[in-house]
């Protein structure tokens, strides 16, 4: 189964310059009011606009990874491993750490995770493990906590999809409002505007720096004023002349009789400096995902005893979001082992989390020995 006329405008006065409104690319966010069920295409902006964000994201898809399975009957060993490494998962990826990479994309991004079991067509062997669209697919509340059904979103009632047995569903930090998991993107979207807002006000005054835009001011002498918008149509006629043959290469001068005053429009603007404003939003967004600012290339003030502590932390974050998605992988694992006639009970390996200097975890190894040698001497 398978879910898956143009207004034309007056011509301005030719002696009038308007600021045109020029907005980022992410205007979503701009108009974006909190809601409970969460607004995937907005998480998925905040990504494309912040880049920030999107490694921090895939840097802990990536840390989380890394699991094995041990059965506990040693004679399915060998074709349960064969089969955590080949299943297929769809797009031409292979291996449950493929369908496991995309799932946790989908637990940060969205909330929660959406997967579907695929059953070969005798039922006897699982075909593929496939990740489903979270916009496709909602949850409806059953009598109890523990009683749900995930259900096809469409329009009107929402149906209730089929075989909920091999649906998996994980949420990602439940709370009581939001029990079906909330995205960890949800506090972000008003400081990623402002801070898209600085960046796009920072691109427009390099291109004012760059491009530079000049205001050609012609004073008429006395008496000629008759003839004066006959000279300034002259004049710019002149200008914009010279400046098109500068655009090709040519050196061109330009000559012009009378009181012509020429200014660089907005050099004397002072830019502001957006260093200070542009950290202090970083360090809230970065804040949210845990991961220490060092790992992201940010090259902010820190002691080495601080990063040794960062890294510790992000260890535990590691380990809680291991935890959550580690039901899933257990019912994989046990319905594989069932449907090949072996006892269900399985065990998940996750490989170490390293961000230690093994130097130093050295060092610790042997600080433990020595005072537990010296513990037994001294009894």
């Amino acid at each position: 189964m398978k879910w898956w006329k143009r207004k034309r405008g007056e011509l301005p006065a030719p002696v009038v310059q308007v600021r045109r409104e020029n907005g980022h690319p992410f205007g979503m966010l701009e108009r974006y009011t909190p809601l409970h069920t969460g607004e995937l295409n907005l998480y998925r902006t905040i990504r494309e606009g912040v880049p920030i964000v999107d490694a921090a994201v895939w840097k802990l898809v990536r840390l989380c990874g890394g699991v094995s399975v041990k059965a506990g009957d040693s004679r399915a060993q060998a074709e349960l491993e064969r089969f955590w490494r080949t299943v297929d998962t769809g797009w031409g990826q292979r291996g449950v750490q493929s369908f496991l990479d995309r799932y946790l994309d989908d637990l940060f991004t969205c909330g929660h995770g959406l997967g579907e079991i695929v059953l070969s067509g005798d039922g006897r062997e699982i075909a593929a493990l496939l990740c489903a669209d979270s916009r496709q697919v909602e949850v409806k509340e059953g009598e109890s906590p523990m009683d749900f059904k995930l259900c096809l979103r469409g329009v009107g009632e929402p149906e209730e999809l089929p075989w909920q047995e091999l649906l998996l569903f994980t949420p990602f930090q439940p709370t009581a409002d939001a029990p079906y998991g909330v995205s960890l993107l949800s506090s972000m979207p008003f400081l990623a505007g402002i801070l898209l807002k600085i960046f796009q006000a920072t691109g427009q005054n390099w291109e004012r720096a760059g491009n530079l835009r000049f205001a050609v001011v012609c004073k008429p002498e006395e008496g000629e004023g008759a003839f004066a918008q006959e000279r300034c149509r002259q004049i710019a006629g002149e200008w914009s002349a010279a400046m098109d043959a500068g655009r090709a290469g040519t050196v061109r001068d330009f000559v012009a009789v009378g009181d012509v005053d020429i200014k660089v429009i907005g050099a004397d603007s002072p830019v502001l400096d957006s260093q200070v404003p542009v950290r202090q939003i970083l360090e809230q967004l970065v804040a949210r995902t845990g991961i220490p600012p060092f790992m992201l290339g940010l090259s902010w003030s820190s002691t080495e005893r601080m990063s040794t502590q960062q890294a510790d932390l992000l260890t535990s974050e590691i380990t809680a979001i291991r935890r959550s998605v580690e039901p899933v992988l257990y019912r994989v694992a046990e319905l594989w082992l069932r449907l090949h006639g072996f006892d269900d009970r399985v065990e998940l390996v996750w490989e170490d989390i390293n961000l230690q200097d093994i130097v130093e975890e050295a060092k610790a190894q042997l600080y433990q020995a020595q005072a537990q040698q010296y513990k037994e001497e001294k009894a």
